[in-house]
C-alpha cells in the first residue's frame, strides 16, 4: 500500500512539474492558480488511463507507433485537460512544444523523484 501511495505521489509530482515547465516556457500555455491541483490530477488520471489504451490500440493496428506512445498519450491528456481543466493552450506550435516539454519533463521527474524520496528515507533510517 505504501508503494502504491509513493508511486501515486511521484506520478502526481512529475505531472505537476511537467505542466509547470510548459507554463513557464511557453507564453501561450496557462493554468489558473485556483485550478492547478485539479488540472494536475485530471492530467495524471487521463495519462494513466490513456497510455495503456493507446498502447493496446497501437499494438493491434500500428506497431511502428509504439515508441511514440508517451508523446501521443501526453498530447491526448493535454487535450482532455484543455477541454475540462483550468489549462489553456493556443496555437499549433504551443501544442507541439507543450507536448514535448510535458513528456520530457515528466519522464525525467519520474526518474529523479524516486531517487530523492529514497535518499531521504535512507537518511531517516540511519537516524
Amino acid at each position: 500500500m505504501i508503494r502504491f501511495l509513493l508511486r501515486a505521489v511521484i506520478f502526481l509530482g512529475s505531472a505537476a512539474i511537467g505542466l509547470l515547465a510548459a507554463v513557464w516556457l511557453l507564453p501561450e500555455v496557462s493554468i489558473t492558480v485556483a485550478g492547478f491541483i485539479g488540472t494536475v490530477v485530471l492530467f495524471a488520471l487521463a495519462q494513466s488511463i490513456l497510455a495503456p489504451f493507446i498502447t493496446k490500440v497501437a499494438e493491434r493496428n500500428a506497431p511502428a507507433f509504439l515508441g511514440g506512445i508517451g508523446l501521443v498519450s501526453t498530447f491526448v491528456s493535454l487535450v482532455v485537460v484543455n477541454l475540462f481543466g483550468a489549462m489553456s493552450i493556443s496555437g499549433w506550435q504551443s501544442w507541439v512544444f507543450a507536448t514535448l516539454i510535458v513528456w520530457l519533463v515528466t519522464a525525467v521527474a519520474t526518474l529523479v523523484l524516486p531517487l530523492i524520496f529514497l535518499r531521504n528515507r535512507a537518511k531517516e533510517a540511519k537516524h
